[in-house]
């Protein structure tokens, strides 16, 4: 046998002596709600064991949490779209404007022909409309989100004050950047220093998003150890 099967075996066993104790202490109650605690912390460990190596128990854990989010997903689909609107009102005619989901069904049962190659070409109709329409829909928010909204404090006019003062710093950082992103003049002098400044913010936007993303990945964390901790062993009681 291999360390890493040793390492297997003992963790199972740990794990096994742990709840032992938990629930022969009454810790955690010998019922559903107390099998749901060690079964979401058997979980929650196996997942962090990744930090180990990759490991068949993760990857087990892994394809686990696939399967049941895509049965729930599933299960969503079916009751709320499926059975509620083209079942019960489409077909059996209990809702009050069941031709207006003809045409969603049809182009619904249109991207199912994938599944048949002689008439897979068919789902490209289904797939153009959703395209279109998506990106009709989605344009103008990004232009008014992204464009607009980030011309409006641009064009605002400047006063002695500290609104006054994020207006030159957003100025100067918008026009510094597209300066960086205009390549059809060599970035030397006056417009390589402008370009460089419109590097460094750049830089610090990148460096907030992902000061964001690390933040967000840490409150998931200390919620799964404070489940650990609280929940399942309760130490912190």
């Amino acid at each position: 046998m291999t360390r890493d099967s040793y390492l297997f075996i003992g963790f199972l066993l740990l794990f096994a002596a742990v709840n032992a104790a938990l629930l022969a202490t009454g810790a955690i109650a010998a019922d559903w709600t107390g099998f749901g605690v060690i079964l979401a912390a058997g979980l929650t460990l196996s997942l962090y064991s990744f930090l180990y190596k990759d490991n068949p128990l993760y990857k087990f854990v892994e394809h686990l949490f696939v399967g049941v989010a895509a049965a729930y997903v599933l299960g969503l689909v079916w009751y709320n779209t499926l059975l509620a609107e083209i079942v019960n009102s489409l077909i059996l005619g209990e809702g009050k404007d069941r031709w207006s989901l003809l045409m969603p069904s049809l182009l619904g049962a249109l991207m199912l022909t994938r599944l048949v190659p002689r008439i897979a070409w068919l789902s490209r109709i289904a797939f153009a409309f959703v395209v279109g329409l998506g990106a009709g829909l989605t344009i103008p928010r990004y232009i008014s989100s992204f464009i607009l909204a980030q011309m409006e404090p641009s064009l605002r006019p400047i006063t002695w004050s500290i609104e006054g003062l994020n207006l030159v710093i957003i100025l100067v950082g918008v026009v510094a950047v597209m300066v960086y992103f205009f390549f059809s003049v060599e970035h030397t002098g006056v417009v390589g220093g402008v370009s460089k400044v419109g590097i460094w913010f750049l830089m610090i936007s990148f460096g907030a998003s992902f000061g964001y993303t690390v933040m967000a990945r840490l409150s998931l964390l200390i919620g799964r150890t404070q489940f650990l901790l609280d929940d399942w062993l309760h130490v912190m009681k």
